[in-house]
């Protein structure tokens, strides 16, 4: 590994932060919703799939006594249960109904708006075309929870391959964590093969996705290169840190400091930093506690949007404890 000099021999390194980045409402809500019904319903509190794709916060949830599990066969008779933020197939409801688990469905309400259009369009008899990565657990959700066919496609190639004729009547939808320009781009490609096309251009794509996608390319113009705090198993994290390649300089994704080689900082004047929309304020102080010990830095943040969207928790977190006896066999996200 290259020698670095230690703090005070190079120049201060330049930090900027994106703003905004890291937690976003709907990644907010989910957490809350696992803290709440455990200090309600006392642990443990089995949680179907990480509640969001980010390996500290799933283990911080764990040690406060959420059990995360696979299907919902591994959830014992009568335990509470947390479908997790990235949203479910039906299949998955009906089977937690069969069994009455007492369920609480924390998926992101901006998730659940593209389940309900999906199914309104397939009511009117287009085919449905989801733009998504392949096994993707909001993919796998979104097409489970609409009652027609879906054709998922990620790229204007997986378009061209589509085995319809030019006439027929399409409704696209997108996954919530895409990438902003290449969305754009299968949605042109859609239209151009298509006569009959409808769609929310890109308004599916959640505005937190958007945000920070936008502050990641301001970020970019001013470092030399870009750190994205984030999980790799999380869509919207990735999407950040391919846009900073894309803009041409050295882009990272880590889980927090401690993933950070001193190498990375040879030669370089200036590091931006963000983080995917289900990554705490806690690793990106991490990276910064790191840079800190291998160079003496200024931090500086950029301007940004102020998001100040705050989603409600299901009725049962927030009323009033009930009877000791008493049981929910169901509670619907609202």
């Amino acid at each position: 590994m290259q020698e670095v000099s230690r703090p005070g021999s190079l120049q201060p390194l330049r930090v900027f932060l994106a703003n905004p980045r890291g937690f976003c409402a709907g990644v907010t809500r989910a957490i809350d919703i696992v803290e709440r019904a455990i200090d309600r319903f006392g642990a443990p509190v089995y949680v179907r799939h990480e509640i969001v794709h980010n390996r500290f916060v799933v283990d911080q949830l764990r040690d406060k006594g959420a059990v995360f599990v696979d299907e919902l066969s591994d959830v014992p008779d009568g335990a509470t249960t947390v479908l997790s933020a990235h949203g479910v197939a039906r299949s998955v409801e009906d089977e937690a109904e069969r069994r009455q688990l007492p369920v609480i469905d924390a998926t992101c309400p901006l998730v659940t708006k593209v389940h309900i259009q999906g199914r309104r369009y397939a009511k009117t008899g287009r085919r449905i075309v989801l733009i998504g990565h392949a096994g993707h657990a909001e993919v796998v959700g979104t097409i489970g929870q609409i009652d027609a066919p879906v054709l998922l496609v990620s790229t204007p190639d997986d378009v061209a391959a589509l085995p319809l004729d030019p006439a027929t009547p399409l409704a696209y939808i997108t996954q919530t964590t895409l990438s902003v320009d290449d969305t754009r781009g299968v949605i042109a490609a859609l239209h151009a093969r298509f006569s009959d096309v409808v769609g929310p251009d890109i308004d599916d794509i959640c505005y937190a996705t958007q945000n920070r996608q936008t502050a990641v390319r301001k970020l970019a113009e001013v470092s030399d290169v870009l750190i994205v705090v984030g999980s790799r198993n999380s869509s919207n994290s990735s999407r950040l840190r391919e846009i900073g390649a894309e803009m041409g300089i050295r882009s990272y994704l880590v889980d927090s400091g401690d993933d950070i080689d001193p190498a990375w900082l040879g030669g370089v004047d200036s590091v931006g930093i963000t983080a995917g929309a289900s990554a705490p304020d806690a690793l990106v102080d991490s990276v910064i506690r790191r840079l800190r010990a291998l160079r003496q830095v200024s931090i500086t943040q950029l301007d940004g949007v102020n998001e100040n969207i705050e989603f409600s928790l299901p009725a049962i977190l927030r009323r009033p404890a009930p009877a000791a006896n008493a049981r929910t066999l169901r509670v619907a996200a609202e």
